[in-house]
Formats: C-alpha cells, sequence, structure tokens
C-alpha cells in the first residue's frame, strides 16, 4: 500500500521530523548570499527557532526575488557540487533559476516516485511521459519518478499527436503523464482517426502543469475510461511531486517531510483558518543546494479538513482555483478563469475548448465568452442555438455574478496548442 515509510507518520511525528528539517533548512540557506543578507535585515538567526510557528518571522521570498538572485545568489553551496540547474520557460525577462545536487535529484526522484506509486502504478507498467523536458521540470522529474519506480518509461515529449497515439496503442501504454488542455485536445485527434481512447490499455493519467475543475477531470476520465490523478508542483520545489492524489482523489497530498506549506491572506499575508481559500507559501525541507524559504507560489488553494480514508495524514490541498495575478476584475467583481472551465466543462452541448476574451467599451470592462459546440449540437436551427447560448450566459452570471456575453463557435474553430492552453485574451488595450 506504501512506497515509503513516511507515507505512514503519524501528525506527531511529521511535526518533529518538520522541525528538525526546518532548523537544517534554515541554517543551509543562511550560506547564500541571497539568505545571508535576507535575515541579517530582519535580524534573524536560524538557531532561534524552536517551533514550526517561528517561520512566520521570515519575510516570504518571492519570484522576484529569485529573478533579482540570477543566475546563482541563491545557492548554498559551491557551483561545482551543482549536477543539473532548470530554469522558467519565460521567453522575455530574467528566468528564474533552480540547481540541483545530486543528492537533491535523488530525492526529488524518490518523491516522484512515491506519488506515482500512491496513484496505483507499479514497475510493471509502461508510462508515457508527455510533458516537455529541457529547462522545464515537468519531463525530466516525472521521467526520473518513472524510472525510480522500475516502469518501462517512454520519453515522449510533448505534442506531435499522431505519434503519441502509435506509441499508445503499439506499446499498450498503461500509464501517462499529460497536461489536462492537451488531453482535452488529444481526444478530439483520436476522434478524427477513429480510434476510441477506450481501446487502449491505458488504466491511469498522473494530469497537472495547470489549473483544471473536477468537471475537466471528469470529462477526461469518461473519455478515456481511466482513472485521473491530479498532480501539483513548481519548479521553485523542484518541480512534480510536491503534492499528489491518493486513490481516493479527494485533495493533494502535501509531502510534509519534505516540504512545509502554509496558506496565508494574499493581500495581508497573515495564514487563513483551514478550509479557507488563499495563497500557498511553501519552503523545501531537506533541498542541499539551493534551500528556497516561504516562497509565495501565488497559488490559489486551501487545506482540506478531515481525515484520509487511505490512511495517510500528511494534509491535503484542494485542486487550485486559479492564480492571485490571474484574477480577472469586471465591473468590480473578482473572477478567476476556473470558475468559467467548471460551468461550461459541466455541460454536456460544450466542446473541449473555450477562450475568455477581454474587451473595453468607452470605460466598462466587459467579458467575451467563446465556447466551442459539439458537432451534434451545432445545428441550422438558430433558436435551438440561441436558447443554448441564453442558457450558458445564465449559468455562467449565476456562477460569476457578471452577465458575459456568450458566442457559440464550431469545433475546431479555437486557436489550438499543443502545450498549455492560452485561455485568455485580453484586448482592453487595443485602440487605447
Amino acid at each position: 500500500m506504501y512506497y515509503d515509510a513516511a507515507e505512514t507518520l503519524s501528525r506527531l511525528e511529521i511535526e518533529r521530523l518538520q522541525l528538525t528539517r526546518l532548523r537544517q533548512t534554515l541554517t543551509q540557506a543562511a550560506k547564500s548570499p541571497f539568505y545571508s543578507r535576507r535575515f541579517a535585515e530582519v535580524g534573524f538567526d536560524p538557531a532561534s527557532v524552536t517551533s514550526l510557528a517561528d517561520v512566520s518571522r521570515i519575510p516570504f521570498t518571492t519570484k522576484q526575488d529569485l529573478r533579482d538572485s540570477y543566475p546563482d545568489a541563491m545557492l548554498a553551496m559551491p557551483l561545482s557540487e551543482m549536477v543539473r540547474m532548470h530554469a522558467s520557460s519565460g521567453t522575455t525577462g530574467t528566468p528564474t533559476v533552480i540547481y540541483h545536487t545530486q543528492n537533491d535529484l535523488d530525492w526529488w526522484a524518490s518523491l516522484m516516485a512515491r506519488c506515482m506509486y500512491m496513484a496505483g502504478l507499479r514497475r510493471t507498467d509502461v508510462f508515457q511521459n508527455m510533458s516537455g523536458y529541457g529547462l522545464f521540470t515537468g519531463g525530466l522529474g516525472i521521467h526520473y519518478g518513472a524510472e525510480r519506480l522500475g516502469c518501462l518509461t517512454i520519453p515522449a515529449g510533448a505534442g506531435n499527436s499522431h505519434r503519441q497515439i502509435k506509441l499508445l496503442t503499439d506499446f499498450k501504454v498503461t500509464g501517462i503523464h499529460i497536461i489536462p488542455s492537451y488531453a482535452l485536445y488529444l481526444s478530439a485527434v483520436f476522434a478524427e482517426l477513429g480510434i476510441d481512447p477506450k481501446s487502449l490499455s491505458l488504466r491511469i493519467a498522473l494530469v497537472g502543469a495547470e489549473p483544471y475543475t473536477e468537471e475537466t477531470r471528469q470529462r477526461l476520465q469518461d473519455l478515456y475510461g481511466i482513472k485521473a490523478y491530479n498532480s501539483y508542483g513548481l519548479s521553485e520545489m523542484n518541480g512534480p511531486g510536491v503534492a499528489f492524489e491518493c486513490r481516493e482523489q479527494h485533495g493533494m497530498h502535501v509531502w510534509e517531510d519534505a516540504y512545509l506549506a502554509e496558506i496565508v491572506d494574499p493581500a495581508t499575508g497573515e495564514p487563513v483558518p483551514d478550509g479557507e481559500l488563499g495563497e500557498l507559501v511553501m519552503t523545501t525541507l531537506g533541498r542541499e543546494g539551493m534551500p528556497v524559504v516561504r516562497y509565495r507560489t501565488r497559488d490559489m488553494t486551501r487545506f482540506l479538513t478531515g481525515e484520509c480514508p487511505c490512511g495517510r495524514v500528511h494534509r491535503r490541498i484542494d485542486r487550485l482555483h486559479g492564480r492571485c495575478d490571474d484574477m480577472l476584475i469586471i465591473k468590480g467583481v473578482n473572477i478567476f478563469p476556473m470558475q468559467i472551465e467548471r460551468v461550461l466543462m459541466a455541460m454536456p452541448e460544450v466542446g473541449q475548448d473555450y477562450q475568455i476574451v477581454l474587451e473595453r467599451d468607452g470605460y466598462i470592462d466587459n467579458i467575451r465568452v467563446r465556447v466551442e459546440i459539439r458537432d451534434e449540437y451545432f445545428v441550422e436551427d438558430m433558436r435551438q442555438l440561441g436558447a443554448l447560448q441564453k442558457r450558458i450566459a445564465a449559468r455562467l452570471r449565476d456562477e460569476l455574478l457578471v452577465t458575459p456575453k456568450v458566442e457559440l463557435v464550431e469545433r475546431n474553430s479555437l486557436p489550438k496548442t499543443e502545450g498549455k492552453a492560452a485561455r485568455v485574451l485580453d484586448k482592453r488595450g487595443e485602440g487605447a
């Protein structure tokens, strides 16, 4: 049932281990130019830590801090001890860079194997990694976890849908790693080829790298006849493997022997009660090359209350509700794109894609949602389409408290990508 004995730790054992590793992490972090300076600025001494609550005395670390520390001001060990670096995927500006020692990579692979085992994968599985490699952490992180677990691992990488389907079919793949928007896209390619995804040997999908709703997960499970497990990771905390769903599929267990997680009010930075939505803040516990302390992820989630039937007491976080910096403000109302997806993916008439368009009429911001409609519903009877359009608008209004314009479009008429979906098009600055 368990891959690692750490999964069976009690709450008290987890907290004792976290305190020991937090002290070690802070002592190690103080060896870096960045944290040495930061700790001195606020008069913080790692030796003064006597409880987990003491971490609140340390300022947050932000993405801008990582950019300002480029290329190596956060290193806590000599560069000669580093064996790999990853960087953010941004194409402009200074990237954020994360370094790893060999011990760091071994620890990361073990955590990832733990995640995959918890989701039901075993060494007898054939695993196809449909994630980008290179500087992006998702590809290599998942890859080394699958190999550590003992799976036959196919490094397919991202894109090239026809090749992906051939590999899935010819090698009787049983497990995959895929982002949700590409999984939806790929289902349309299956349809074009006349292949039923349920005819594959596939049984488990590890899904992550972008926020998605429970409705999208259910749609993927129905399309492929599989179990889809939600995952969470970010390059600043290694990459994938930070938190993962067990077979209960109700919240992601954060590996608290490897990370200290907090959820705070994004405006005040103060902790929020369990069950309340806030911003996830993470500290590495055990990474030696480049520890990161109290990192503001900008990801919105909450701690789930109650015990998990799987028996693990590592705390669970809810699926992501979006990002602090992705929040849209329309007519004074805060809106997350995930709210729109939740409504659309629950409607059988809606296809696999949509686009949110932000527009400005004079001084007023408006929101328009372009929605792909499945072929069987896109009929010539304009009255039926008009009724569907009104129904979608009404459901979105009930969810958002703002009435969006709804535009129905035919399948494959919206721009497609085989990478992460770009759901929001902001046209408010055009013509200004």
